[in-house]
């Protein structure tokens, strides 16, 4: 994917993801957003070739919360 696509895709997915963390984890947006950063997703997130940006931002959100929950991540199944 060019550079500045896969730029522009994170610029959309980030926002959701962050939303969805301060949704149900009942938090504002600056804890959100540190916590989506520093996590081992948003790393893989940035890298283009793990391809994990094209799951949907829920999904990204499900992947960050079983990290933060168990120290682990599961990548789902592609249908």
């Amino acid at each position: 994917m060019e550079q500045k696509k896969f730029e522009a895709m994170l610029v959309l997915l980030v926002p959701q993801v962050v939303q969805l963390i301060m949704e149900k984890g009942s938090c504002d947006e600056i804890t959100a957003s540190k916590e989506f950063y520093n996590s081992e997703v948003y790393a893989l997130l940035e890298q283009e070739d793990t391809k994990i940006w094209h799951f949907s931002a829920l999904t990204l959100f499900r992947m960050f919360d079983e990290e933060k929950r168990t120290g682990m991540i599961t990548f789902p199944e592609e249908t």
